[in-house]
């Protein structure tokens, strides 16, 4: 049996709810204070709607985290040099950080969001275990990296979004410095 299409007007209410939450989360100097009731409210739907379609807040923020995450998902599984898997791992891990450092300059408010829902920590959330388990098996390529899994928490751990935050707002770090040290400090890891 094939699997229902969804209604078109839910296909339109998820897709307005999900803008709606970017738009908000990225206005927002606290991803705390964005409340399901703003988010209905910015989106035109009712809370009913909101509460059907995602549950709650922590899997709306995860819906909207996995959606602007899934073209660097796409890159990383089945695309070219440098995230693709044809990339020797040398070259393909610091790609891989670089990318993941990228996107959480680019949603800050989003990463910040949902490392901030439950306990405040990634470890938990579904995304960090595939980057973990993507890391991981780039590095048990290269000589001195098999088994250690410890060694893609630590590099995971430098593109953390409160760290990203508190390196671009309380210390002004640029992005190209950022990017710059990211790989500096993943060169001497990786040798």
């Amino acid at each position: 049996m094939s699997e229902r299409k969804p209604r078109a007007d839910a296909v339109r209410n998820r897709e307005a709810v999900l803008a709606a939450a970017d738009r908000l989360f990225a206005r927002s100097d606290s991803p705390e204070h964005v409340t399901m009731a703003d988010i209905a409210a910015e989106a035109g739907v009712g809370k009913g709607t909101l509460f059907r379609g995602f549950g709650d807040r922590t899997r709306l923020i995860q819906a909207l985290f996995e959606t602007r995450l899934e073209p660097i998902r796409r890159a990383v599984t089945e695309g070219p040099y440098p995230l693709g898997p044809g990339t020797p791992p040398e070259e393909r891990a610091p790609a891989l950080l670089d990318a993941l450092l990228c996107f959480k300059l680019d949603h800050r408010h989003l990463s910040l969001a949902l490392e901030e829902t439950g306990t405040g920590s990634p470890y938990g959330a579904g995304h960090y275990d595939w980057w973990h388990t993507t890391l991981r098996g780039v590095l048990e390529e290269l000589p001195g990296f098999g088994g250690s899994g410890f060694a893609a928490h630590a590099l995971l751990a430098a593109v953390r979004a409160d760290l990203i935050d508190h390196l671009v707002d309380s210390r002004g770090t640029s992005r190209e410095r950022l990017r710059a040290e990211l790989a500096a400090f993943t060169a001497k890891v990786l040798s």
